[in-house]
């Protein structure tokens, strides 16, 4: 079921709406297995680590089931630490962008209590939480659980190594027998077994096998950049490496169109590929990256699944992807046929943590980068002038032109004037050209 669509769920246009601007086109396995018995209201246990786009897996779902007009309480999202507390809750605010009336709220210890109570007093749907600051709420009456239909266990094998069992178990019994529960982990040890066997109904079991993940001769590289300069470092990084060839992942449509047209302007040759164009569409503008008359192919990762072009020099995962197996996907267009290549991420803030991650998923390194200065871009152009200017001597074949030179020479110019008047034309106009790209 991996590579469905999300069209496929029938899900409310409101969330449809919110999936498309988040950039998602097709569900990641742990989606794809684990969506549709959960809008059926099943109960399910998802083995699957961190990365894998599991926010989502139960985010959907439990939005879809919430009643908007009952400002009650009605989905529970346990999670191990603040961090992923407040992520999850990002995350679902993005997924309900276009569903009015849903409230969320995540709450931590390390916040102020007062603070989450007056926000429970408006009235919340949905909480995300670490097991000890939602026991406290309820100790205090803070929280009511009379009405909640499903409660998940985000990275339950987590919230046991912490030892928030009894935790847990106090809250379940909070929560009415008539509900769903799910549980997500990386890992199934027995005490989550024994916690499924007591408190689930019948759960459906989902376990995502990763591949042997593979990156061979691919030199891989981030760069921490802000999201106004990510044009500007890709600009330079391809006249630095000189690349003739390379793609560029984004996370949306609109994002891969923007960025066409920025660098269309800045004067390199390159196009678009995403799941809203037509079959015939993609076909001609990969047979123009075939026959090198693009060099910049900026893609989505649903369109990226046809790129199989041998001289791919280098890949830049313009957006981090969502899902780890996404990167290995990307970064697998280049280095083919035992060839050699580069793969470069860029890097917002916080997203740092997701390099970890991906590192930890690939078993390899991602070495931090700076990004090269324009004087550093000039400096290899002009190496790279000088090397071409010694294969052309080599090569022979300059007697027209040096009759040209022997004139100048009649005229008492030096040799060493003339070379380098011609040197400082050629690095002229190459500046000129990299002005009308920057």
């Amino acid at each position: 079921m991996a590579g469905s669509g999300f069209k496929e769920l029938n899900l409310s246009k409101e969330i449809e709406m919110a999936i498309e601007d988040m950039g998602f086109e097709e569900m990641t396995t742990i989606q794809a297995q684990s969506i549709p018995y959960m809008l059926q209201g099943r109960d399910v246990i998802g083995q699957a680590p961190t990365g894998t786009g599991k926010t989502a897996s139960f985010g959907i779902p439990v939005l879809e089931g919430i009643d908007p007009k009952n400002k009650a309480l009605q989905a529970v999202i346990l999670c191990p630490t603040r961090e992923l507390a407040i992520q999850v809750a990002g995350e679902l605010k993005k997924i309900s962008k276009y569903k009015k009336d849903i409230e969320i709220l995540p709450i931590y210890g390390g916040q102020p209590i007062d603070r989450q109570i007056k926000a429970l007093k408006k009235g919340v749907q949905i909480i995300t939480g670490t097991p000890g600051r939602v026991l406290d709420h309820l100790d205090r009456r803070t929280l009511k659980m009379d009405r909640v239909k499903v409660i998940i266990l985000d990275e339950a094998d987590e919230m046991l190594d912490m030892g928030f069992r009894e935790d847990i178990e106090a809250i379940m019994e909070k929560i009415p027998e008539k509900r769903q529960t799910v549980f997500f982990s990386a890992t199934i040890p027995k005490a989550i077994l024994d916690l499924t066997k007591r408190y689930q109904k019948n759960p459906q079991f989902i376990k995502l096998v990763h591949k042997e993940v593979t990156v061979p001769n691919i030199e891989q590289f981030y760069f921490e950049v802000k999201q106004q300069s990510k044009t500007e470092a890709l600009a330079r990084l391809i006249d630095f490496y000189n690349l003739k060839l390379s793609v560029v992942f984004c996370n949306t449509k609109k994002r891969v169109d923007e960025l066409v047209e920025d660098l269309l302007t800045r004067g390199y040759m390159a196009d678009g590929l995403h799941g809203d164009m037509q079959q015939k569409q993609r076909d001609i503008v990969m047979s123009r990256f075939r026959r090198n008359e693009i060099e910049v192919l900026v893609a989505t990762d649903v369109a990226a699944r046809g790129i199989d072009v041998g001289d791919v020099e280098a890949v830049f995962n313009y957006d981090i992807p969502t899902d780890d197996e996404y990167y290995v996907h990307r970064i697998g267009r280049t280095a083919r046929a035992g060839k050699a290549g580069l793969a470069f991420t860029f890097v917002i803030g916080k997203e740092a943590y997701r390099i970890k991650q991906i590192q930890r998923f690939t078993k390899t390194k991602i070495k931090a980068q700076r990004v090269p200065s324009i004087s550093d871009v000039e400096e290899i152009r002009t190496n790279m002038l000088l090397g071409n200017v010694k294969e052309i001597v080599d090569a022979g074949h300059l007697a027209e032109y040096s009759s040209l030179v022997e004139k100048l020479i009649e005229e008492e110019y030096t040799s060493i004037d003339v070379a380098a008047a011609l040197l400082k034309m050629a690095l002229e106009k190459e500046s000129k050209e990299m002005s009308a790209k920057g």
